[in-house]
């Protein structure tokens, strides 16, 4: 496998009184589970979906069909608890990045179903991989509002897909090379509902996967800390492949799901602006 390092970091914030997210940093997967705000059992719905991860943790090579099969499950684990403890409307995001191997080649499957995000960071450009299944997104999609008013607006924080649901929800996923030097972040919504992209791509400049993971953290409950708040940076310091640095015009190829608008990526300028 590729060699990787990574730093992770979490906080409940300034407003919850317990932290719903639950994340996993185990190669070749990464991922974070937001419990849902506002329902019952929503540390326990993330935490399960963490459970179904570890499986696929410190093994040499896992498929595309392993991280479905966890997602899966991981929806089947909620609401068998759900109904075992009468607590309906436990749910939970879940996002991430797993090294799988079509053909013998090492590439990122990058995966999402919610509002948690995956960027990207390479050549001091930062690119959302992910798309929100929010409302707000959908408003956005139709052209009702503009992208840079979907962070401040009332229904910001409603979902449209989430784990704990049936049928069970279909998962977004992206295929992307392995490249050495890129740095990826993955978070839940606390952290891009207090930071804007530029000032995630500022902190993503420190050297270190785990003091860039602190300060986003940090930052973010600086900023508001209005919900609970988790990060995962992971930085490819050799693939195995060799690939250099990506060309500029390089985007994530839609492996799977359904929403095909979610290959687009949005670029921001680089932290001097």
């Amino acid at each position: 496998m590729a060699s990787v390092t990574w730093g992770v970091a979490t906080d409940t914030g300034r407003v919850r009184r317990t932290n719903e997210d639950s994340a996993l940093a185990q190669p070749p997967v990464f991922v974070i589970a937001d419990g849902m705000g506002g329902h019952a059992g929503g540390d326990v719905a993330s935490s399960l979906v963490v459970a179904e991860f570890v499986a696929l943790g410190g093994r040499d090579t896992i498929s595309r069909e392993d991280v479905a099969t966890a997602i899966a499950r991981a929806n089947d684990r909620i609401l068998e608890h759900a109904n075992a403890t009468g607590e309906p409307g436990m749910g939970t995001t879940v996002t991430g990045i797993a090294v799988v191997a079509p053909g013998g080649v090492e590439h990122w499957l990058v995966f999402n179903v919610g509002d948690s995000r995956v960027y990207r960071w390479t050549r001091d450009r930062l690119a959302q991989i992910t798309v929100d299944h929010s409302e707000v997104q959908e408003l956005v999609d139709r052209g009702e509002i503009a992208a840079a008013d979907a962070r401040s607006h009332r229904r910001r924080s409603v979902v449209t897909r989430a784990l704990g649901s049936d049928p069970a929800p279909e998962p977004d996923s992206w295929l992307l090379p392995l490249v050495s030097g890129e740095r990826f972040l993955i978070c839940s919504d606390g952290l891009v509902a207090e930071l804007s992209d530029l000032r995630i791509a500022e902190a993503l400049t420190v050297v270190s996967p785990d003091a860039a993971a602190e300060l986003l953290v940090r930052r973010a409950v600086e900023a508001g800390g209005s919900d609970n708040v988790t990060v995962i940076v992971v930085d490819v310091v050799a693939a195995e492949n060799g690939a250099g640095a990506p060309d500029e015009d390089t985007r994530p190829h839609l492996e799977f799901g359904v929403r095909s608008t979610g290959a687009s990526a949005s670029d921001v300028p680089d932290a001097d602006g």
